[in-house]
């Protein structure tokens, strides 16, 4: 349980800080196609009796710079697609050469964050490290460019070298992150407190403290009530993220009528 409460602090910490540029950004589609996509990647080391989280960074990151590259030449949802098709369907074969349905697989869809050894913690920590540093590097083209790309690019901030430094972060990001939370719920981590909190205030500093806040509270709160109900954490990260987002909504909604 300890290891538990410490992991899923970082990953809440690495979904605030990110997140909250992936809905800046209008990068929804790439923040779901991303860890999704990089599960082929996990199921490929399990088949090779690798380690899975080589095969989550390297199929990560390959999604990232093709979605990137592609992107640049034509519509950046359609480039989206291809890659997230593309690796479910390597998903599906690297498993179709499988004896059986390892549960590690199943844990990487769905998250395992009880089952998290202590050896874990360490390299997870140092990686959401540099995510963070990358953030806090990038932060003040990336903001230009997400809000008013026109003068971004007047000052010499390329948008496509912005997509893609951002999209390597958002690889980095996953590879981390769905070990925990697994691929299917990372997407509502990285949505549902950062939209809630982008609802409560328009600073963008205090929007990432909050989003980073709505999010620690929302594995938490799944942690506990996970133990309580013996219901799994993914049900209550999921639940409690749109939650968190309706009464986000619910605020901004009252405040314009006031």
């Amino acid at each position: 349980m300890t290891n538990a409460w410490v992991i899923a602090t970082i990953v809440a910490v690495i979904a605030g800080v990110v997140g909250f540029f992936v809905v800046l950004r209008g990068s929804a589609f790439p923040a779901h196609a991303i860890p999704n996509g990089a599960f082929a990647g996990a199921a490929g080391a399990n088949l090779l009796g690798a380690n899975t989280l080589v095969g989550l960074g390297v199929f990560s990151l390959l999604a990232a710079l093709g979605i990137g590259r592609l992107g640049r030449r034509g519509r950046h949802d359609v480039a989206t697609a291809l890659a997230l098709v593309v690796m479910l369907a390597l998903g599906a074969a690297f498993l179709s050469r499988s004896s059986e349905y390892e549960p590690v697989i199943y844990s990487l869809l769905f998250g395992e964050v009880l089952g998290v050894s202590s050896t874990e913690i360490f390299p997870v920590a140092v990686l959401g490290l540099v995510c963070i540093a990358a953030v806090i590097f990038l932060y003040r083209p990336l903001m230009l460019s997400s809000v008013v790309p026109e003068i971004a690019e007047a000052r010499g901030v390329r948008a496509d070298r912005m997509e893609m430094a951002f999209l390597v972060v958002l690889a980095a990001a996953t590879t981390i992150t769905v070990p925990v939370v697994g691929a299917l719920l990372i997407f509502s981590l990285m949505i549902g407190p950062p939209a809630a909190a982008r609802s409560f205030t328009d600073r963008p500093p205090l929007a990432i403290l909050l989003s980073v806040g709505i999010a620690l509270v929302t594995v938490w709160a799944a942690i506990a009530s996970s133990y309580e109900s013996n219901w799994p954490i993914g049900f209550f990260v999921g639940a409690i993220g749109a939650f968190s987002y309706a009464v986000g909504r619910g605020w901004a909604a009252w405040r314009r009528a006031a």
